[in-house]
């Protein structure tokens, strides 16, 4: 794979799906349909699929592509693959709280080697530059001029005496306040979507935990940023890495974090 050529069609592309979807979030009202699981989809949603698709698969035809918008690349078995999540966080695009996202991923080998997350209603965008480094883009989103770029890492040492924690803003539960109840936490955030893993790539916190339904489109992309810098992501049951390629590419109950986290049990 080239790399370079990778991440700036990735980047373009992200971009151009977030203005499609601005455009839809800015108008007066925009059609909400229910999916077969009863998940909310939109024309936003759909739009920045087709957009990303066509994108990809014009550049890369050659290799598998998996989104979340088309069921019928939910059987693709492959080592290698492109991973879309055109809009993550649709409940956050509805309720217009901001906090949703433009994912994609590529994955080889089980492993998101790199990705991009684009939050357009909160101007910001994180990727994995072409050498695998993280990296946060501020300023104007040119699709053919990248801003300021600052590259961004984990807490290295984190104060397992008092996290940081952040979680879920539509998925909270229970079950997710009482693995957070087993660590001494400083102070907790909430964010939408793939936002979560930005937040423990920049530092901004120190554990993510999510004990709850995700699918790889929704993970991919945001787990590729936080490797880039510097963190990791376990399973929840076992503490092993997360690997993708999954059976219908659904995922386990997960951990996002700093290294040096000191990960309790399940």
């Amino acid at each position: 794979m080239d790399y370079e050529k990778l991440m700036g069609v990735l980047r373009r592309l992200a971009i151009e799906a977030g203005d499609k979807i601005m455009e839809i979030y800015d108008a007066d009202d925009f059609e909400v349909k229910s999916k077969s699981d009863n998940s909310p989809v939109t024309e936003a949603d759909e739009a920045a699929d087709a957009l990303i698709s066509a994108g990809l698969r014009e550049v890369f035809p050659d290799i598998a592509l998996v989104t979340e918008e088309q069921a019928d690349t939910h059987g693709e078995t492959a080592s290698e693959f492109l991973i879309v999540d055109p809009l993550d966080g649709t409940k956050e695009f509805v309720n217009r709280r901001g906090d949703f996202t433009v994912n994609i991923a590529y994955v080889k080998d089980g492993v998101p080697l790199r990705g991009v997350v684009y939050a357009p209603a909160r101007s910001r965008m994180f990727y994995t530059t072409e050498d695998g480094n993280a990296v946060e883009e501020v300023g104007d989103f040119d699709i053919d001029r990248p801003g300021r770029i600052t590259p961004i890492c984990v807490n290295a040492e984190p104060d397992n005496a008092a996290l940081m924690v952040v979680a879920s803003k539509s998925h909270r539960d229970q079950a997710t306040d009482d693995y957070i109840n087993k660590y001494a936490v400083k102070d907790m955030t909430s964010a939408g979507s793939s936002l979560k893993f930005c937040l423990v790539a920049t530092g901004e916190a120190d554990i993510y935990p999510r004990v709850g339904r995700t699918m790889e489109w929704d993970t991919a992309a945001g787990h590729a940023v936080l490797l880039g810098a510097g963190g990791k992501v376990v399973r929840f049951d076992n503490h092993e890495p997360l690997t993708y390629g999954k059976p219908i590419f659904e995922n386990p109950f997960f951990i996002a974090c700093a290294p040096d986290v000191e990960l309790k049990p399940a």
